[in-house]
């Protein structure tokens, strides 16, 4: 499985922290939580960090969803 990638984060002078995926709003997060987010960035791997926040991340069940039988039609 890759990395997630295509995730970035721009901080608002108001104290928000808007994450955008591939260029698109993918979460808005505004006062404890922006700062929570804050400190767990820096922390860790940025990229993996906003996946995990925005819930946009791969759970790792996909090849096995593909090969499922009911899936083969598709």
């Amino acid at each position: 499985m890759s990395a997630p990638g295509g995730f970035a984060h721009r901080e608002r002078g108001d104290g928000t922290v808007v994450i955008t995926h591939r260029g698109r709003a993918a979460a808005t997060l505004r006062g404890a939580r922006a700062a929570k987010f804050l400190d767990e960035l820096a922390a860790g791997d940025p990229q993996l960090v906003m996946a995990r926040w925005t819930g946009a991340y791969k759970f790792g069940n996909e090849r096995t969803a593909r090969d499922h039988p009911r899936n083969q039609r598709r």
